[in-house]
């Protein structure tokens, strides 16, 4: 690990104003569960370490049943996973946290951290850029071992996967996301935070060098039925092959509004529009579950040796939707 400046403000506009413009000027540590090992790998470098551990504005839940779910980006996984009235009022954002890898990660890791976590990629862990590329520019994933890697949005130039449990669920539901920085606050649908980068010098969030995440805010669930469900080739301590979240509602006994979104299959957590069609207006049964399945990896692509996880996909949008239809986790 390189040498670093090290700096602990208590508010967010010192914690601002201690970022710079560009993306090696400086990190946040929070959890640091991602951050540090990066630095120990060489593979991010920043110049100081900004901790904002400190900024009590940033920690709190707060349950409301006109404004929703306010969760502080500091507020750890398992607090989400341990508050009363989460699990009360929000219980399948309890219970999907409660899945995230294990007691020692949920005891560190943060809100904030999850949504913002760099990819898993082996080839950018290694030192090969986001994009992945050898010296002459060319990618390596296509060609390479691609076992983990996207099959949806991925034509290029990304192929890594977004490794965030809590964004395909917080997109379902309908989250937003609030941000702090030089010109004050910003808040954006939770779907427009993650982008597809194009370039090397682009990142994965839709959030400046000099910003941070404050806090994400869920809308209240009223006639809400959601679920989450993932696939992984370990119970514990381990990352999903494929993640799905369903957020529906009815009218009677079909469909009057859906939201499928995929993670763990594509740059960005991939909201299924096909899937969603596919259950408006039907009653959900084994088939229409599996109607939504499939039309959610119609556009899937193998990249060679990652062509499972099609179906691990399509099996995770089924189940989900099952399970969000018998009641899931209000």
């Amino acid at each position: 690990m390189r040498a670093f400046e090290y700096a602990s403000p208590a508010t967010k506009e010192q914690a601002v104003s201690l970022l710079g413009n560009n993306w090696a000027d400086a990190d946040i540590l929070a959890g640091g569960t991602d951050l540090l090992a990066l630095m120990k790998d060489d593979v991010v470098k920043p110049k100081r370490l900004v901790n904002i551990k400190d900024i009590e504005e940033l920690r709190g839940i707060t349950v409301d049943s006109r404004r929703g779910l306010r969760i502080g980006a500091l507020v750890t996984i398992q607090e989400l996973v341990d508050h009363p009235q989460v699990r009360k009022s929000f219980a399948v954002v309890a219970n999907t946290a409660g899945e995230i890898a294990g007691p020692q990660i949920r005891n560190m890791g943060t809100v904030g951290g999850n949504l913002c976590q760099r990819p898993r990629c082996w080839y950018y862990r290694a030192g090969f850029g986001l994009l992945a590329k050898d010296e002459s520019g060319e990618p390596l994933v296509p060609g390479g071992d691609n076992r983990y890697h996207a099959i949806l949005g991925n034509s290029g130039p990304a192929y890594f996967v977004s490794p965030s449990t809590l964004a395909p669920l917080f997109i379902a539901l309908g989250a937003t996301v609030r941000l702090y920085g030089p010109k004050g606050k910003r808040e954006i649908p939770m779907e427009k935070f993650f982008v597809i980068p194009q370039t090397d010098g682009d990142r994965e969030h839709d959030l400046m060098p000099n910003e941070i995440v404050t806090e994400v805010v869920v809308p209240p669930l009223a006639g809400v039925k959601s679920a989450s469900y993932e696939v992984r080739q370990k119970d514990a301590m381990d990352w999903p092959l494929a993640f799905a979240s369903v957020a529906l509602k009815f009218s009677g006994d079909k469909v009057l509004s859906a939201r499928v979104v995929m993670g763990h299959v594509a740059p960005v957590p991939w909201r299924s529009k096909e899937a969603e069609a596919a259950l408006v207006g039907k009653t959900v049964t084994e088939d229409t579950a599996k109607a939504a399945g499939d039309a959610a990896v119609a556009g899937a692509k193998s990249l060679g040796r990652n062509g499972y996880k099609i179906q691990l996909a399509r099996v995770a949008v089924k189940r989900a939707i099952l399970e969000a239809a018998k009641g899931g986790a209000k």
